[in-house]
C-alpha cells in the first residue's frame, strides 16, 4: 500500500514504522521546523540532518514526489517539507493517516484518500475520516474506533512510573533554546536542563532526559521542550515508545480492515 502520513513526530513514527515493517511504502509530511521532543525516535530529524535512522529504518528528506519515489523504492521512508500535504494529490495514497496530534482538525478529510484514519482527539470516524485510533494511554489505548471520536484531551500526561506533569520539562520563556542537559543524561529534580529566552528551565523530578528539542529552535513560553522518564533505562530514549507502536498496530489493523 502507499501510505501518506501527516506529520513526523514519535508516534507519527511509531505508526510509520508499523508500516515500513510490513513492506508498504511510506512518505510522511512535516512542517519546516519541527518541535519533537523525542527526536532520536522521529522521523522528523531528517528535516534537519537530512537523514535518520529510527530502529532499522532510515528517514530521508526528499523534496518532491520523485525523489520520494526513489527512496521508497530503496527501502527507505521519504520525509518532506510539506505543512499543508499537498503531496497527497499527485502521491495518490491508498492510505492517508493524520498523526499531527493537534488536538483537532487542520486540514483531513474522507475525500483525502480511499482510506483516511485520524489518530487521537479532534476526529469523528464517520465524519471526516474513516476510522479513529484511541491515543490516551490505558486498556483501550490503539483501539480502532469505527463510529464517533477519541477521549478528549486532558491536557495531563499519560502515567509513566508514578509520574504525569512532573515528566513535561516546558520553555520558561519564549525565545532560542539552549539545552543544558542532553537525551540520556540523568537529571535531578531542581536541576536546570535548559534555558529558554534566557531563562531557566528546571528539571521538575529526577530521571533520564528522554526527549529534549535541539539547540537554537524558537519556543514559546509554556510550549514542551523536553521530558523525563524516572525509569532511567538509555535504550529507552532511542527505541520506539510502546505507546507509538500500540497505536501503530491499531492504524495498520483499520488500514487493513476497509
Amino acid at each position: 500500500m502507499k501510505v501518506l502520513i501527516k506529520g513526523a513526530g514519535d508516534l507519527a513514527s511509531g505508526i510509520a514504522y508499523e508500516f515500513w515493517l510490513a513492506g508498504h511504502q511510506v512518505l510522511m509530511t512535516d512542517i519546516e521546523v519541527p518541535l519533537a521532543v523525542r527526536r532520536m525516535v522521529s522521523f522528523s530529524r531528517a528535516v534537519y540532518e537530512r537523514e535518520t535512522q529510527v530502529e532499522k529504518a532510515k528517514g530521508v528528506l526528499v523534496r518532491n514526489l520523485e525523489e520520494a519515489l526513489a527512496a521508497m523504492e530503496t527501502g527507505h521512508i521519504a520525509v518532506i517539507v510539506d505543512e499543508k500535504a499537498r503531496i497527497r494529490e499527485e502521491y495518490r495514497p491508498d492510505i492517508l493517516i493524520d498523526s499531527i496530534m493537534a488536538k483537532r482538525n487542520i486540514g483531513t478529510s474522507m475525500a483525502d484518500a480511499p482510506v483516511v484514519i485520524g489518530i487521537g482527539p479532534g476526529f469523528t470516524a464517520g465524519s471526516d475520516c474513516h476510522y479513529v485510533i484511541e491515543t490516551q494511554r490505558g486498556p483501550s489505548l490503539g483501539h480502532v474506533i469505527r463510529e464517533g471520536s477519541a477521549i478528549p484531551n486532558t491536557g495531563i500526561p499519560g502515567e509513566i512510573a508514578g509520574y504525569t506533569i512532573e515528566r513535561l520539562i516546558k520553555a520558561s520563556a519564549s525565545g532560542e533554546i539552549e539545552p543544558a542537559a542532553q537525551i540520556g543524561d540523568l537529571v535531578k529534580k531542581g536541576q536546570v536542563v535548559a534555558v529558554t529566552g534566557g531563562v531557566p528551565v528546571y528539571a521538575q523530578m529526577s530521571g533520564i532526559v528522554r526527549g529534549m528539542l535541539q539547540k537554537g529552535v524558537h519556543v514559546e513560553k509554556g510550549l514542551k521542550i523536553g521530558d523525563i522518564d524516572a525509569r532511567e533505562k538509555k535504550e529507552l530514549c532511542y527505541t520506539i515508545s510502546d505507546k507509538a507502536r500500540k497505536i501503530g498496530r491499531g492504524a495498520m489493523e483499520a488500514a487493513l480492515e476497509k
